[in-house]
């Protein structure tokens, strides 16, 4: 595998003006990331420069653009909580930047073990009530910044029994400003979208206004960035302590995991505009690079990020030099106008973070989900739920296990007809005429057991059903001609009914058992109960076989009568 990605040239025009395009985006979402998650808007630049630039250089999605996300800063808002609450700042701080390199060698983990195909598979419905809940946890977090107050501690939860503190001290200019961030997000014209991000507009004219109109009236000063120190970020050195390192290492696997489903999505969306396709396991390689060195050096952790790719791509980038432009782009207002930044109400960073939890909120797939199933609705609501008031991990888990539950009985519904004994010929096994004279020849002594599809653990239940239902044979023949795979339980309920059927005195002949099925038979020593000869590829000769039996078995009786 090709480590760094060649820089083509062949697209130089429109690569250049999609960085820049995407720079414009991220600079007012990379500032809102960095004041929300706790961090200051300095670690938010960072996060956008670093983790765009070395994604870009190491992915396997050349118009890809990684920054800090709308998911991503929750759950580092989670940890930076979480691991300050209970350390010294400082300490807790420098962990959490440590839990974000962790973060990375996880998705470098998933990349080298090619997990990659395997991180989208979670079900849509556990995926939408994650990144719902994720969308309600942006919305209450920045309520109070809205408002023109600080956060109160605790999450959500706070948030909610603080609300009638928050709304009785409200200020109003801040507030003011908010709502006017607000109305220009939600109602600026589709039009210029292309021209000029809605985001960067926002951010101006907000920032003009309280410049302008509210400096001069406000009682009290109006929270704003504060002064970004122009310079190359502080190196981070990992830090642990033993208390804290299990809650760290589960802090990791989450981010590492979200930041993977969330970045391969944003890929997909890539592929499906530039009509290519990505290469996901080196994708979360170049993901688990770029977070490692974004915690070394201070930043927030990123993934693929859709509106800026999408940006990017509508304005011309196709290739990895695009995502390198825009971070450099971003890299020159760090290092030479940070200093402007300052007057920046939070107020409107609020606002536009507010308007990216409204947005992650899967309205679409909420309004209906009842319409397609109940079940579906509650896999949903529950992870909505768990998400928002429990924690994000046990969210994903709980949802990720009763969807597969449900899954599995509508499998073992599916799988178990598909499991039928008979001892003559009827519709419920299509038979050819030859063979349904022998099988009536039999007069009922030959059980034949026909099994298809694949056979998973669930059907084991209907396997010793089937076997059970009848019981006067002679010979029992196992049809696993149409058996693709033969899972552990099901081996062992076959198994069990031969041994049954061997313990009885009777015979039993095994028909179409070939590669995989076969070889995980023999691997439980079947093939050691019953003798070579009647192990068989054609179904027809097998009932001839069974006739035989039958037949000497009764001249047998008859002789001895």
């Amino acid at each position: 595998m090709q480590i760094i990605n060649e820089i083509h040239f062949r697209n130089v025009q429109g690569d250049i003006l999609g960085g820049l395009t995407a720079a414009v985006v991220a600079l007012p979402m990379a500032l809102a990331f960095g004041i929300a998650s706790g961090v200051g808007a300095a670690a938010g630049l960072w996060g956008a420069i670093l983790v765009g630039f070395f994604a870009a250089l190491f992915g396997g999605t050349p118009s890809l653009i990684s920054e800090p996300t709308g998911p991503m800063t929750v759950l580092v808002t989670a940890v930076i909580a979480g691991l300050t609450a209970n350390n010294p700042p400082e300490v807790g701080l420098a962990m959490a930047f440590t839990v974000v390199m962790m973060a990375g060698v996880v998705q470098i983990l998933f990349g080298v073990l090619r997990l990659g195909r395997y991180i989208t598979m979670l079900p849509y419905n556990v995926i939408s009530g994650f990144m719902t809940g994720i969308g309600v946890i942006l919305i209450f977090l920045q309520i109070a910044p809205f408002l023109g107050q600080e956060t109160p501690k605790g999450g959500v939860l706070g948030v909610i029994r603080n609300l009638p503190t928050l709304i009785a001290n409200i200020s109003p200019t801040e507030t003011i400003l908010g709502v006017i961030t607000l109305v220009i997000l939600f109602f600026y014209p589709a039009r210029f979208k292309k021209v000029i991000p809605p985001q960067l507009v926002a951010l101006v004219i907000g920032t003009v206004i309280s410049l302008i109109f509210f400096r001069s009236v406000e009682i009290r000063t109006i929270a704003t960035i504060g002064e970004i120190t122009p310079g190359l970020p502080s190196f981070q050195m990992p830090t642990f302590t033993p208390q804290n390192l299990q809650l760290m290492f589960v802090n990791s696997v989450v981010l590492g995991v979200v930041g993977s489903i969330d970045c391969l999505l944003t890929c997909v969306v890539s592929d499906s505009l530039t009509r290519t396709e990505h290469k996901s396991n080196k994708e979360l390689i170049a993901q688990g690079i770029a977070n490692v060195i974004t915690g070394l050096c201070g930043g927030i952790a990123g993934s693929g990020a859709t509106t800026a790719t999408v940006v990017n791509i509508q304005a011309g980038g196709r290739t990895a030099l695009s995502g390198i432009s825009r971070a450099l782009f971003l890299l020159i207002v760090v290092l030479w106008a940070a200093p402007l930044t300052s007057g920046i109400p939070l107020a409107v960073l609020a606002g536009i973070v507010l308007n990216v939890g409204i947005n992650i909120i899967d309205w679409g797939f909420l309004k209906r989900v009842h319409k397609i199933s109940w079940k579906a609705a509650g896999i949903v609501y529950s992870v909505v739920l768990l998400t928002v008031f429990v924690d994000l991990m046990i969210a994903v888990a709980v949802g990720v296990f009763i969807a597969n539950i449900l899954t599995i009985e509508r499998l073992d519904q599916l799988q178990s007809n598909s499991v039928k004994a008979i001892t003559d010929a009827d519709d419920q096994i299509v038979l050819t005429d030859e063979e349904k004279e022998l099988l009536d020849a039999a007069n009922g002594r030959v059980l034949l057991f026909h099994l298809s599809g694949p056979m998973i653990f669930g059907v084991a239940k209907a396997i010793e059903r089937e076997h059970r239902a009848i019981a006067n044979y002679d010979v029992l023949i196992v049809d696993l001609s149409e058996v693709p795979v033969l899972g552990v339980t099901s081996s062992l309920a076959i198994e069990s009914a031969i041994q049954e059927v061997i313990d009885a005195g009777r015979d039993v002949i095994i028909v179409g058992a070939t590669g995989k099925v076969r070889n995980r038979l023999e691997k439980l020593d079947i093939a050691g109960l019953i003798p070579g000869h009647y192990w068989m590829e054609e179904r027809l000769n097998a009932l001839k076989e069974g006739l035989d039996l039958v037949q000497s078995k009764a001249g047998s009786s008859f002789s001895e009568c």
